[in-house]
């Protein structure tokens, strides 16, 4: 099976979200704006969570890859790109947990 990155995913739905097409779920997505996005990608992500709960592999999987989706939706919805996210990992490999989390901005 050929492998399928997050950067394909993100390229997807880059070029879906440029297509005029009404059979586009992802423009049609994006075109209810940000906030819709972001409901939706809570949804998925409770979804997820509850497949975890339940302990059920398979549909664990299967919702994992829904908030993946959605999650790329969403960071283009407010023009964050996937490298900026990895950046923002990158930096925080760089240290421990604790450090990294102990080093953040408090509001």
């Amino acid at each position: 099976m050929a492998r399928f990155t997050l950067h394909d995913l993100a390229a997807t739905v880059d070029a879906r979200a440029a297509s005029g097409g009404e059979s586009s779920y992802t423009k049609k997505l994006l075109d209810k704006g940000p906030e819709h996005c972001a409901k939706k990608f809570g949804e998925e992500a409770v979804e997820m969570v509850i497949a975890a709960v339940e302990n059920d592999r398979g549909h664990l999987i299967s919702e994992t890859a829904d908030v993946l989706f959605h999650m790329l939706v969403l960071l283009k919805s407010r023009g964050v790109k996937l490298e900026e996210v990895e950046a923002a990992l990158a930096q925080r490999t760089s240290m421990s947990g604790l450090e990294e989390k102990a080093s953040r901005k408090r509001d």
